[in-house]
């Protein structure tokens, strides 16, 4: 009886599987599940990263102050720099109207020229020598911008003048020159008969010069913006006796 039931037992020992046998033929019929599979993840430190961020936006910032402070400063050595030197509008003037030469030609619809004269063209021929008087009140010089004058007559362009730039010193008079040549300028009828009528009847023709004179201070190197002086100026001139008889000059505008 105890050894059959002690073999008995021995068979029913024999046909057990162990767990991992168990588990090894179940692996064997069923296949393993790869999505139920545990997967470690690497953590990288940060650490880095955020302090670089935080040192860049340190040093734009840093940046922004010092620009902010140096235009600043700047600006402060400026003002200083005007309350100190106060600059004052320069005196730009036409001192002087010679006249070498007028010449009117005219072709009238008959006969001799006269004030009645009905007169389909006319030309006008002049050689003026003016001379600028240009005055610098200021404590600091001033650099002269090349300027250009028209000359013009009843608001017909006659001609031009050209005045190179130039430097002048502080608290200083200097006189520049130039000369206006007009060549046979060919008139419209209207302006032609009045040219005539004012050189034959009233002997004056009156010329018109006007132009912009460009300025700016320097001061230790540094220049200012452009300041403009405007010369408006009326001149009479005797054909006749080829000289000036009226002179009227404005700044910023003629002064009738």
């Amino acid at each position: 009886m105890t050894t059959r039931n002690g073999e008995e037992e021995q068979h029913h020992t024999s046909i057990r599987l162990p767990p991992s046998s168990t588990a090894t033929a179940n692996n064997h019929h069923h296949p393993p599940n790869h999505s139920n599979r545990y997967y470690p993840t690497h953590n990288y430190p940060t650490h880095s990263t955020s302090s670089s961020r935080a040192s860049f936006k340190g040093c734009c910032c840093c940046l922004f102050l010092l620009l902010t402070f140096l235009g600043l400063l700047v600006l402060a050595v400026i003002l200083i720099i005007v309350l100190a030197v106060k600059p004052k509008k320069p005196q730009y003037e036409l001192q002087q109207v010679s006249v070498q030469y007028v010449g009117i030609a005219a072709a009238t619809s008959g006969g001799a020229i006269s004030s009645n004269s009905i007169v389909p063209s006319a030309s006008l021929s002049f050689n003026i020598k003016m001379i600028f008087t240009a005055v610098n009140p200021n404590k600091v010089g001033i650099q002269y911008s090349p300027t250009q004058f028209d000359v013009m007559y009843r608001g017909v362009p006659l001609g031009r003048a050209s005045i190179p730039g130039f430097d002048q010193p502080a608290h200083s008079v200097r006189q520049v020159q130039t000369t206006i040549s007009v060549d046979r300028v060919n008139l419209l009828q209207a302006e032609a008969t009045d040219l005539v009528k004012d050189a034959t009847l009233y002997d004056r023709v009156e010329l018109r010069i006007t132009g912009d004179v460009g300025a700016k201070i320097r001061l230790l190197g540094i220049t200012s913006p452009k300041v403009k002086v405007s010369v408006d100026c009326a001149i009479v001139i005797s054909p006749r006796k080829s000289s000036l008889t009226y002179k009227q000059c404005g700044v910023d505008g003629l002064n009738v």
